[in-house]
């Protein structure tokens, strides 16, 4: 059986980074940095949103769970159930904090745990 695809619900990763990312009240709060995927289901896990620093250095990256990322075809952008202080106080950590979360069980139940109350869905 053949399944016919909307590519209009098909977009590449490529396109998603640098895409708008709207608070609560509708005001821009960031974009997405990178995504990170899950090797083997394929599945999109975080959105990364980056805060602070200065041409790269102090950056912290922020891992925003994509179950509570919405996407608003109106704004042309994703939709968050929080603000940009929120998000910011959030679990923030290196870029090689980041790449070890994958495996780091205690850091992806930080990020999931504080990021529960906005709808995020635990993958594992």
């Amino acid at each position: 059986m053949n399944q016919k695809v909307d590519n209009s619900e098909l977009i590449s990763a490529s396109k998603v980074t640098g895409t708008d990312v709207y608070g609560a009240t509708g005001d821009r709060i960031g974009e997405v940095d990178d995504l990170i995927i899950h090797k083997i289901s394929g599945e999109v896990i975080y959105a990364v949103m980056s805060f602070g620093g200065f041409l790269g250095v102090g950056e912290k990256l922020h891992p925003l769970p994509w179950s509570v990322l919405h996407y608003d075809t109106a704004k042309g952008g994703y939709v968050v159930p929080l603000e940009k202080e929120v998000l910011k106080e959030g679990p923030a950590m290196t870029k090689e904090e980041l790449e070890e979360l994958a495996v780091g069980e205690v850091g992806r139940t930080r990020v999931f745990d504080y990021y529960g109350p906005f709808g995020a869905t635990r993958y594992w």
